[in-house]
């Protein structure tokens, strides 16, 4: 039941309505026997420093999400080593009165990727977001080569130079074995596909950090063809395991009970 004691955690974004972290984070919540309740709340950029700021102060926390990454990262006071690295997070808490922040996708996209059996050899990033940061920065991590695809060539080439400044060499895309959706493309009906997969021959894997019912239409159409392919869910429950895990030091992330919210959800 919820109290005047009841901590309060939010997910920050633009939109939110399709998001399953308060189904997934609650599920959590109630396995642990935590006061705490996990919340979406639509807000705009200018909106994202007050309430994480809010938040924290009041013992809770939270995540953002697109388009929100890189907004946040800029009002921590206290950012994790990713943070700095990336200049974008997605987690935050207080700590000693301190807008602290992390940012556990690349865990999550680490672990979504071993789960595919997808080589750390040639990635293709789509989109130059915060989640194509991180993106990056598991190619740091695990030593792959980098390509970014955008429709923004310009951006896409700012965004080569950073990762290159992370010491990810860069991919020639038409090399690349794994593909890897980071923009928003898949959550709104309709929308067209990421890219096409059969414009990289030598494709063998595909994550898509979008997730929905049954699958997303990118996922599917690759599947078709015989790809390796996964939606975002395994990201989100490994994320969403280690934000949790920020939230409340000590305590061990209930994993099989937020997969099995997000799969109950998912269908």
């Amino acid at each position: 039941m919820i109290s005047g004691r009841t901590r309060v955690f939010a997910l920050l974004g633009d939109p939110v309505a399709h998001s399953l972290s308060p189904a997934m984070q609650n599920a959590a919540f109630r396995v642990l026997g935590l006061d705490a309740v996990y919340v979406a709340l639509r807000c705009g950029a200018e909106q994202v420093a007050p309430l994480a700021i809010a938040l924290a102060a009041s013992g809770g926390g939270g995540n953002a999400t697109i388009p929100h990454k890189l907004r946040l990262a800029e009002a921590l006071a206290r950012p994790s080593g990713s943070v700095r690295a990336m200049g974008g997070a997605n987690t935050f808490w207080g700590e000693d009165g301190v807008l602290s922040g992390d940012n556990p996708d690349v865990a999550g996209i680490l672990d979504a990727l071993a789960r595919l059996g997808a080589p750390a050899t040639r990635w293709l990033v789509i989109g130059t977001g915060g989640s194509a940061r991180a993106v990056t920065a598991a190619a740091a991590e695990r030593g792959a080569a980098l390509a970014v695809a955008s429709r923004d060539q310009g951006r896409a080439a700012q965004f080569g130079e950073w990762a290159g400044g992370l010491g990810v060499a860069a991919a020639d895309p038409s090399e690349c074995e794994v593909l890897i959706n980071a923009t928003p493309l898949g959550w709104q009906r309709g929308d067209a596909l990421p890219a096409r997969h059969q414009d990289y021959p030598r494709a063998r894997w595909v994550l898509d950090l979008v997730y929905a019912r049954g699958s997303t239409p990118w996922v599917r159409a690759a599947e078709r063809d015989g790809l390796r392919a996964a939606d975002g869910r395994e990201v989100l429950v490994a994320q969403g395991s280690v934000a949790l895990e920020r939230w409340f030091p000590g305590v061990r992330a209930p994993v099989d009970a937020m997969r099995g919210a997000v799969a109950r959800a998912l269908g």
